[in-house]
């Protein structure tokens, strides 16, 4: 390559960044005066850095076969911010895409025809609702990445507020919020907080990103009345998993200003366990209580379903290599489960799960058909669900791995699963993907009626974030989704 073809290459990189530089700001106005969400094939574009919006566009190359630059989105999200737009969910990247395919033209013209539903809907001062008060009780692993993600989400119409956190403990309250807002600011994991974090002792309250979050300290739900904090028809997320049944997650809903509970795990008797984009729809207002199941059964079932859909599943066997968690012990000690007892950092522990048994309540479909095993391994994030199935209809694996490729951008199963085809990636680089379950296109094997299918997962911020889709289900908060 001569010098001034180089030089030419590094032009071009020089020219992307400096468009994707000039989209950040439009973005941010589309979303807070607007309410309007950018996205990139089912990828956020709301607060993204530089690197992170051009890579977005890269990944667009990946799944779907075509080139997609800067150059192609700009105008499109510059003639957004034209069109004084309503409230929606807008994939940029799809527009670009449609607009490409048609040869260019008239960039208003084509936005007019395509968001014709959200033109002229923005009213200054319009509320889009009412917002919905949500608790967390408790702040672990779980509790902590969903008020991350609810902090990132506040505002734009989300109409979501994190308004308290339930913790034990009645110490030196100062020192305790301290540590809580040290957890919440740095994750090795999941790595530093992207804001700012205010303690105030003496009103018990941490002011994340300007959410002012009341931490509210009780052993039991008979002890809080959340009116005191001016708390009122709120949702309280249970992230505890002492209670799983209605008699326990009921104590919530004595509490003076609670509404409703949601379970961050599986939920037993006759609690709807819910996963987001399968069976979502079911929750209905006289639905109290609902559990959000597992972050394997959220992992499996929508490929699960949109497999069945299509070539029918006879039956099969799931087997989860899962990442450690803080109910095993760091050393070898006592613990009541079997295996469990041994250290978790030096093993691959053999136990068991119930997401195999649990597809049927979000998929009654597959009751019966599904047998289930766990491995959990010393790593602290990120798991794989093996599917080993047996199909009504014959496939092999470059047909199989299409039909995936294409669910996972082109159904409604977008924001559940994800598809990745490289022979080099690994558990870490999966650690904050959104999505519910990562299909691994290069693992696939497929002969006949036998398939076997790799899906990755962050059973924490891929858990955590269908957990607060169904936060907004719960709370009737709704996005049109455009292009249809």
């Amino acid at each position: 390559m001569s010098q001034q073809a180089l030089e030419n290459v590094f032009q071009e990189w020089q020219g992307n960044e400096a468009l994707a530089e000039q989209m950040i700001p439009l973005v941010g106005q589309l979303y807070r005066q607007n309410n309007v969400v950018a996205t990139m094939f089912g990828r956020s574009l709301i607060k993204r850095s530089v690197i992170r919006i051009l890579k977005d566009h890269r990944f667009v190359r990946k799944i779907e076969g075509t080139e997609l630059s800067v150059e192609d989105t700009y105008p499109i999200v510059k003639g957004m911010v034209a069109l004084n737009l309503g409230p929606a969910h807008v994939d940029v990247g799809k527009l670009a895409v449609m607009f490409k395919n048609l040869g260019g033209g008239d960039v208003d013209a084509f936005l007019r025809k395509e968001l014709h539903e959200i033109i002229d809907g923005y009213q200054p001062g319009a509320s889009t609702g009412e917002p919905q008060d949500v608790v967390l009780y408790g702040f672990g692993r779980i509790g902590r990445l969903l008020a991350r993600v609810m902090v990132e989400k506040a505002g734009g119409g989300n109409l979501l507020r994190l308004r308290a956190i339930v913790v034990r403990g009645r110490g030196d309250v100062a020192k305790d919020l301290e540590k809580r807002a040290s957890l919440l600011r740095r994750d090795s994991v999941h790595g530093p907080f992207d804001g700012t974090i205010m303690v105030d002792a003496e009103a018990r309250t941490l002011t994340v990103n300007g959410n002012v979050i009341q931490v509210i300290y009780a052993d039991s739900p008979s002890e809080i009345d959340y009116t005191q904090y001016a708390i009122d028809n709120a949702v309280i997320v249970d992230n505890t998993g002492i209670w799983r049944d209605e008699e326990g997650l009921g104590q919530h809903l004595q509490c003076k200003g609670a509404a409703k509970a949601l379970l961050t795990a599986p939920g037993k008797g006759d609690i709807k366990n819910i996963v987001y984009g399968i069976n979502h729809e079911s929750i209905g207002d006289s639905d109290l209580i609902v559990s959000a199941a597992s972050c394997t059964t959220n992992a499996i079932v929508p490929v699960l379903k949109v497999l069945n859909d299509e070539y029918g599943v006879v039956n099969g066997h799931v087997e989860t290599v899962h990442a450690y968690t803080n109910d095993q012990n760091l050393i070898d000690n006592y613990h009541k489960g079997d295996r469990r007892g041994r250290s978790a950092a030096l093993n691959m522990v053999l136990t068991e799960t119930g997401a195999a048994k649990a597809v049927s309540k979000a998929l009654p479909e597959l009751e019966g058909k599904l047998t289930g095993n766990a491995i959990r391994v010393p790593i602290p994030n990120v798991s794989m669900a093996i599917l080993n199935l047996t199909l009504d209809k014959t496939t092999d694996s470059a047909a199989l791995n299409d039909y995936l490729r294409r669910m996972s951008i082109e159904s409604a199963y977008q924001k559940q699963i994800d598809f990745v085809d490289s022979a080099e990636v690994v558990s870490s680089d999966f650690v904050g993907n959104r999505h519910a379950g990562i299909v691994d296109a290069k693992a696939t094997i497929a002969n006949g009626h036998h398939a076997v299918i790799y899906v990755w997962y962050d059973n924490e911020f891929g858990y955590s974030c269908q957990v607060v889709r169904i936060l907004q289900q719960m709370s009737n908060v709704r996005f049109l989704k455009l292009p249809r």
